[in-house]
């Protein structure tokens, strides 16, 4: 029985067209996620002390919790252990002009100003990875770059901000690929530290290759898709933002905006 023209129409049109927006947090629209993603960072990063960090922790938190990415969050705050690290062993260890020394161990002397400092960075760097992994769990990335179109944003720009977030995701699945390709032919990339660095060279050349393949092939696929042609493009499917969704937005933005100039002005000092 050969399916009927309304079946061949809906499986032709794209997922992400048809795709119904879901409920709670990750609902909302791609710009309110995204103002509220860039405030928390903000925040984190500009208000002194231990309170706004832990603050933008706990509310990230909360968020993940009721949005149910909390478990998923867990690779990005593996990611940035190489740079907590460093942090908390640089300012622990030479902090310059710190004399509260905690104890001597050879020819270092970690401080208790320096602790305080690197365990108030690490906070920020928790947060600010937090707060981007929400974002990023929550929000597809083609419903991100169909909002930014639709609000005025060039597709060149679209284009770039695409590239960038699907470039790590893409370079994974293809060194994979190009891993399990090489075991298939008998290259030994396990065991020993030497022979995994050894496996690094015939690895490289097919990713600089390919790469430079794929973007060939993104230009023509492009450009056949007129591209360049002059005009704005028809959105296809226009994401639903509410009024309620702005007032925050601009709440938000007015709020994260006030608590800097008062912590730089010195008019709001928190512990």
């Amino acid at each position: 029985m050969s399916p009927s023209p309304a079946g061949l129409g809906s499986r032709a049109v794209p997922d992400f067209v048809t795709r119904a927006p879901p409920r709670g947090y990750p609902g909302l629209n791609p710009a309110t996620k995204l103002v509220l993603a860039f405030g928390e960072a903000a925040i984190a990063f500009g208000v002194r002390g231990w309170t706004g960090p832990l603050v933008i922790v706990a509310v990230v938190l909360l968020t993940a919790g009721f949005a149910g990415v909390l478990r998923r969050m867990l690779p990005f705050v593996l990611a940035t252990i190489p740079l907590v690290a460093s942090i908390v062993l640089v300012n622990t260890f030479i902090y310059p002009g710190a004399t509260d020394v905690i104890a001597t161990i050879g020819p270092l002397s970690p401080t208790w100003t320096g602790l305080t400092v690197a365990l108030q960075a690490m906070l920020r760097v928790v947060a600010f990875a937090l707060s981007v992994a929400v974002f990023a769990l929550t929000t597809p990335t083609d419903d991100l770059l169909a909002d930014l179109e639709r609000r005025g944003l060039g597709r060149r720009g679209v284009f770039v901000i695409g590239a960038a977030i699907a470039t790590v995701p893409r370079m994974i699945e293809r060194a994979g690929d190009i891993i399990d390709a090489q075991r298939a032919r008998g290259l030994d990339t396990e065991g020993s530290p030497w022979r995994r660095i050894r496996g690094i060279v015939p690895l490289a050349g097919p990713m600089i290759s390919g790469a430079l393949g794929e973007v060939e092939e993104r230009t023509m696929a492009l450009e056949a898709r007129a591209f360049s042609a002059p005009g704005p493009r028809t959105p296809i499917r226009s994401l639903p933002d509410t009024a309620a969704e702005r007032l925050l937005r601009w709440s938000f933005g007015l709020l994260v905006i006030l608590a800097l100039l008062g912590t730089v002005a010195g008019i709001i000092a928190l512990p």
